[in-house]
């Protein structure tokens, strides 16, 4: 297996870290359109003594919004697998650039929904990933996959669900998406400081868009598989979970995001949602971000105020805010606390009695950041594509098309991923029972 991984930010970064311990891959570009960036993620794993073999990476240049370029770049080192960890925005190009290389494919975010143009609180537009799927033919005719979603969430959360649907349950009523966490950013005078641990550019595209949620009644009524998907307003229904991993308890509200349109298409649920734990403060700094307009992409004219350069240049407002931010990646060595993601699955056990439980994965900062240089939620993230790497190259998991990870076995990723090393990658899942329900 040869690997190129586009994007060497702060997930790119730990996919190189983690990889670096195994050996099932012979080659890992890591590629940028900051040249210098790819070369520092390629110095630290050369660097470590942790590592197997360092001399199978390497750094190149690319631009991810030029699906030639990639096509070019996976040529040039003979790549069989392409890995997109860039954000969403990059999707298409990147997506279109492995399959012209011949190459498979794996992202962790899938292509940008589009809000629908008259009814953008009640019906979906254009969905995440929609314009992946509407692609499948060609990657079936090319005998190549394109495993979408393959992060943590979506990613690891849809593994689990896979998991409960074959293992736990005879009938499901919910499958539920939680994501919280108890992480804590110090400023320099060592007050807390908002400075979000991932991209604020994804953050806002998935916190700001109209949330999706998937209900068989639905779909059933309209004769349709998309007739079961429809949206609400931002931060609609808030809830408080509470998380396992010292975390307790989180106000979770739905956002957009992709186990909402990847769950449905291969598991049988009564309804699917996804709630994200953002807490009062976050929620409050997402809203006057739109209020103000500091959310929309398209450029504006901005004057500049230097007389010696006058006239208007044009920039996305969401760029100069994320601009305004830290890096995610460098934010482990300020950060305390865990991250957990996981799934509530409501329903019917094997044995035919009610059943709820939370399967998810725990990851405390420090940890991360003492073991691999990397803060938990990048961390977290980039492990997920990495085991699925190693059991698409052992054969483990094998397929043509435009997949979500719920078309695989569960069990070889679960195993894989809690296994001690060197057999397997020493990040344990766990099943809490929780009451259930009236």
């Amino acid at each position: 297996m040869r690997i190129l991984v586009v994007g060497s930010g702060g997930v790119g970064d730990a996919v190189a870290r983690i990889a670096a311990r195994r050996d099932f891959f012979d080659l890992l570009v890591m590629a940028d359109h900051d040249l210098a960036r790819a070369e520092r993620t390629v110095a630290a794993v050369v660097a470590h003594p942790d590592s197997r073999a360092p001399e199978r990476f390497v750094a190149a240049r690319v631009d991810a919004s030029d699906a030639a370029a990639v096509t070019a770049l996976a040529r040039e080192h003979g790549v069989t697998h392409v890995l997109n960890a860039v954000d969403p925005r990059f999707v298409l190009p990147v997506f279109g650039g492995a399959l012209a290389a011949g190459a498979d494919y794996l992202d962790m975010a899938m292509s940008l929904s589009r809000p629908h143009p008259t009814e953008p609180y009640a019906l979906p537009g254009v969905t995440l990933g929609e314009e992946q799927f509407a692609r499948a033919g060609e990657w079936v005719a090319a005998g190549r996959l394109a495993l979408v979603g393959m992060g943590v969430e979506p990613g690891l959360s849809d593994v689990f669900a896979r998991y409960a649907s074959d293992h736990l349950f005879s009938r499901i009523t919910e499958l539920g998406t939680r994501d919280g966490a108890n992480l804590v950013v110090l400023g320099d005078d060592g007050e807390p400081v908002f400075a979000p641990s991932f991209s604020i550019w994804t953050t806002i595209e998935e916190c700001l868009n109209p949330p999706v949620i998937w209900e068989k009644a639905r779909a059933d009524a309209a004769g349709t598989l998309e007739g079961g998907w429809y949206t609400v307003p931002a931060f609609h229904e808030p809830e408080v979970f509470d998380f396992p991993g010292g975390i307790g308890p989180v106000e979770c509200v739905h956002v957009e995001h992709e186990e909402v349109l990847l769950m449905p298409r291969f598991l049988d649920a009564e309804k699917v949602t996804f709630k994200y734990g953002l807490g009062e403060e976050f929620i409050a700094v997402l809203r006057t971000l739109h209020t103000l307009g500091l959310d929309r992409t398209a450029p504006v004219g901005v004057r500049s105020a230097d007389p010696a350069a006058p006239g208007a240049v044009r920039v996305s407002p969401r760029d100069v805010v994320a601009a305004c931010l830290p890096d995610p990646a460098t934010l482990g060595e300020r950060m305390s606390g865990a991250t957990c993601a996981g799934v509530l699955v409501t329903g019917t056990g094997t044995d035919g009695a009610p059943r709820e439980v939370y399967l998810h994965h725990v990851v405390d900062n420090a940890w991360s950041m003492e073991h691999y240089g990397a803060q938990c939620v990048v961390w977290q993230t980039a492990i997920n594509p990495v085991v699925a790497l190693e059991l698409l190259s052992s054969g483990t998991w094998s397929a043509t098309g435009v997949l979500g990870p719920e078309a695989f076995d569960a069990v070889p990723f679960l195993e894989l991923l809690a296994a001690p090393a060197p057999a397997g990658y020493g990040s344990p899942w766990g099943l809490q029972e929780r009451p259930v329900r009236a």
